[in-house]
């Protein structure tokens, strides 16, 4: 049986460069504790993504947690249901309640339209979700924001790379979270980054990403442990060289699938109405959850492992929230399907996943 194929593979710079900076690390001592790895991985991101403000945390979770405390949010704060579990864990474990605003059956973003309905006298906040990387109606809901006083923060955990007006779409925002963890675009092993265009803010998150210091090592402010190690910033600093391959190799897998796929009665797939997505992710909407499960055994008997982002739809998950009604958002999440699709997939392999898809729908 040939190899399996996931859904998705870490992008890699070859070991040797990634064990040349490490030398560095050896020699110097300096594991953690703002070292000088992660603040240049912090500015050359910056540059590479026209960023005015990044600050590297441990991870994508814990860069929403600095987010709602960065703010001094306490209360609710509106959502996308049609996510991962951690946009809602972060929300809960800093005191505030998540409520769920239904979903944009095309774009699978948080639907601006029906946001006002949701606000309350306890409301504090937005928290969008650019869902595969596909950037949300980020003109709608800064104003909605603003009529109501709210803030803004946006989950970008998929998005590096997606551009709203030639724009970097993490420059969105009071604050936007990043990811990069092993399955991103660009990824630390385990990583994340808080982006603001706010000086103050930066320096607010800066303070309690390490427990609250200031400049000069006094605690002025409640803070967690939320650095990001030499490790993983060297690890940054070495994939972040092949970037525009990785970017690039994406960007071609995902036109060939959309290609492959786009005449295929009983498909139909995520759009983008907003600026320009990073091709991170390629999911396929099938009619039926019966249909899906059937694609996923026959693309499974052939060692091939797509994932089901995002199922179930996390206003469902009774044991963390209660229930609230998301029609969209349940109807899509048991039908949606993510394909293998990462910088050395290959066309070959895109072509035997379609292939397959195609042979089973038929049946």
């Amino acid at each position: 049986m040939t190899k399996a194929t996931y859904v998705t593979k870490p992008s890699l710079a070859p070991l040797h460069e990634y064990t040349k900076i490490l030398e560095g690390v050896w020699e110097s001592g300096i594991l953690t504790h703002n070292g000088p790895l992660v603040q240049q991985l912090e500015k050359d991101l910056q540059a590479k993504l026209g960023l005015q403000h990044l600050v590297a945390v441990t991870n994508g979770t814990v860069a929403l947690q600095l987010a709602i405390k960065a703010l001094e949010l306490k209360g609710e704060i509106i959502t996308s249901p049609f996510t991962w579990v951690a946009t809602v864990s972060a929300i809960k474990w800093e005191g505030c309640s998540p409520v769920f605003c239904d979903i944009d059956p095309e774009t699978l973003n948080i639907d601006p339209d029906k946001i006002e309905a949701l606000i309350t006298d306890k409301t504090v906040a937005i928290m969008p979700v650019h869902v595969f990387g596909v950037p949300c109606d980020v003109d709608k809901i800064e104003a909605i924001a603003k009529k109501h006083g709210l803030k803004v923060i946006y989950d970008a955990a998929h998005a590096i790379g997606s551009k709203v007006e030639e724009k970097s779409v993490l420059d969105y925002g009071d604050i936007s979270a990043t990811s990069f963890h092993a399955t991103k675009l660009f990824n630390t092993g385990e990583g994340g980054g808080c982006i603001t265009t706010d000086s103050g803010l930066f320096e607010k998150l800066r303070r309690i990403r390490f427990f609250g210091h200031d400049a000069q090592g006094q605690i002025v402010e409640d803070g967690c442990n939320g650095k990001l190690t030499e490790i993983h910033a060297a690890l940054g600093l070495a994939n972040l060289k092949y970037y525009d391959e990785v970017f690039s190799a994406r960007k071609e897998g995902y036109a060939l699938y959309k290609e492959l796929l786009g005449n295929l009665p009983g498909v139909s797939f995520q759009r983008c109405k907003v600026g320009v997505h990073n091709s991170s992710y390629f999911t396929v909407i099938f009619e039926n959850e019966p249909t899906l499960l059937d694609v996923v055994q026959k693309l499974n008997d052939q060692n091939l492992y797509p994932r089901r982002y995002f199922y179930p739809s996390v206003n469902t998950f009774s044991k963390i929230v209660d229930y609230q009604p998301a029609p969209i958002s349940e109807d899509i999440s048991p039908r949606i399907l993510a394909l293998p699709l990462f910088w050395e997939l290959g066309d070959e392999k895109i072509r035997r996943v379609v292939e397959i898809i195609a042979e089973t729908l038929k049946k």
